[in-house]
């Protein structure tokens, strides 16, 4: 009963963790861009060995592959916007990259509060 309880309480501070962490993806999403999304990039490489076992590990692998996959489309966008015909492409590519970015970090945040495994 102990050990049970203890897990729990361990999950849930686990839980918390990277619950915050996407308000802090979130709020460098919407303030700049993702710029500052490093930040918790960083805490979530630091804090996924713990959450080992747990469906929170689950979370942090979201958030950081969520992360780079928004670098890559971003960047590619960057390449398409430095020619002028790959102007309009590149909008379609940032809004894309964007609607996308919001998806995962609502769709994470929900399943976290629901205690769910993200996929993959």
């Amino acid at each position: 009963m102990q050990q049970e309880l203890l897990f729990d309480e361990r999950t849930a501070s686990l839980k918390n963790t990277a619950w915050w962490l996407y308000i802090f993806h979130a709020a460098g999403f919407f303030l700049s861009l993702g710029l500052f999304s490093v930040i918790p990039l960083f805490i979530n490489y630091l804090r996924r060995g713990e959450a080992a076992g747990t469906f929170v590990y689950s979370h942090h692998s979201w958030q950081i592959r969520s992360f780079w996959w928004y670098v890559f489309w971003m960047t590619a966008g960057m390449l398409c916007f430095a020619t002028i015909v790959g102007i309009p492409l590149a909008w379609l590519i940032w809004t894309f990259a964007w609607l996308w970015k919001a998806y995962r970090l609502l769709k994470g945040w929900l399943d976290l509060n629901n205690n769910k495994a993200m996929p993959g």
